[in-house]
């Protein structure tokens, strides 16, 4: 009996080997594909950036000052992986994008000679910022061909947005005339009258967080700007203006992932899970380019500093 004993506590350790090494199999098996999917679905998602030939514009909103970040820069101009976050945007449009035939980026004019790099780019040029952001989006808008078939409009403080995203929102808004990626709030979000007692929680399942790029026919856009302007309304994101017309707006499923470098966020650099892998801390979420941002944070992350904003 003992030595039965003993045979079937072996045989449990061998049983138990064998599920650990198919655990680790099936992880494998899983993380590969992960990393493999999403450049399959980039190319699958872009083929109608491709098939429409050069006829989008873009306007990279960068004439912000970044007060509110406590920097001593624009926050655009802050480094991020060992180039200013501008870079990062200015690089996806023009190198990885198809189909871009014009980017304008609204910056103010003392900023513009940051930008040597990319001078030999015919396709690159520059506009003065406005008051407020319907005015620099006019002034961008303004730059643009006039042969345009659509103007995406991205904000400079959002490096994280991928090619796919910009591929289906793009294809949505030349079947709808205006799109803009967004992704379904996951917070409760509660009302208040006064600023200080809750009101009332919001029903969250019609509620979406916005993002850009938001891509828009220009012909729909001018007319969104007359509307505007004689009603003398400001808006705080471009498809309000189509909305003004009682036109639809297409809601592209966006990625979590698609932040923006905002008041005290800072944008911090640290290791994510995987060997090697780096991950972008944003307001003490990690965020890698093309995956969602509910990964849970592992190792060490750069804590910001008193009193101002540090990117690595």
């Amino acid at each position: 009996e003992a030595q039965a004993g003993i045979g079937a506590s072996r045989a449990r350790k061998k049983l138990r080997r064998l599920k650990t090494m198919l655990n680790r199999v099936l992880l494998a098996a899983t993380c590969a594909q992960a990393l493999i999917a999403p450049s399959t679905r980039v190319r699958q998602r872009a083929a109608p950036l491709r098939a429409a030939g050069d006829d989008v514009a873009v306007v990279l909103l960068a004439g912000g000052v970044g007060s509110r970040m406590k920097a001593d820069r624009p926050k655009q101009f802050l480094k991020l992986r060992g180039k200013p976050i501008i870079e990062h945007s200015l690089d996806l449009f023009l190198d990885e994008i198809p189909g871009i035939s014009k980017l304008v980026v609204v910056l103010a004019e003392e900023y513009r000679d940051n930008f040597g790099k990319y001078a030999e780019d015919a396709r690159l040029s520059f506009a003065d910022p406005g008051a407020e952001r319907q005015d620099s989006v006019k002034s961008g808008l303004a730059a643009c061909p006039d042969d345009a078939a659509l103007v995406a409009i991205h904000d400079a403080a959002r490096p994280l947005v991928t090619p796919a995203e910009i591929a289906a929102v793009v294809a949505d808004a030349r079947e709808h005339g205006a799109a803009v990626l967004g992704v379904p709030v996951k917070a409760t979000v509660k009302e208040s009258e006064d600023g200080s007692f809750v009101l009332r929680t919001v029903d969250r399942s019609r509620l979406w967080e916005v993002h850009t790029p938001q891509v828009i026919e220009p012909s729909l856009l001018k007319k969104g700007f007359e509307a505007v302007e004689s009603r003398n309304l400001d808006v705080t994101d471009d498809v309000s203006i189509i909305e003004q017309l009682n036109l639809p707006v297409k809601l592209t499923l966006g990625e979590y992932t698609n932040l923006k470098a905002t008041a005290r966020a800072g944008i911090f650099r640290g290791r994510g899970r995987g060997r090697g892998r780096r991950a972008w801390i944003f307001r003490g979420r990690v965020a890698t380019a093309g995956r969602r941002a509910d990964i849970p944070r592992r190792g060490r992350v750069a804590a910001p500093p008193r009193g101002g904003a540090r990117i690595f």
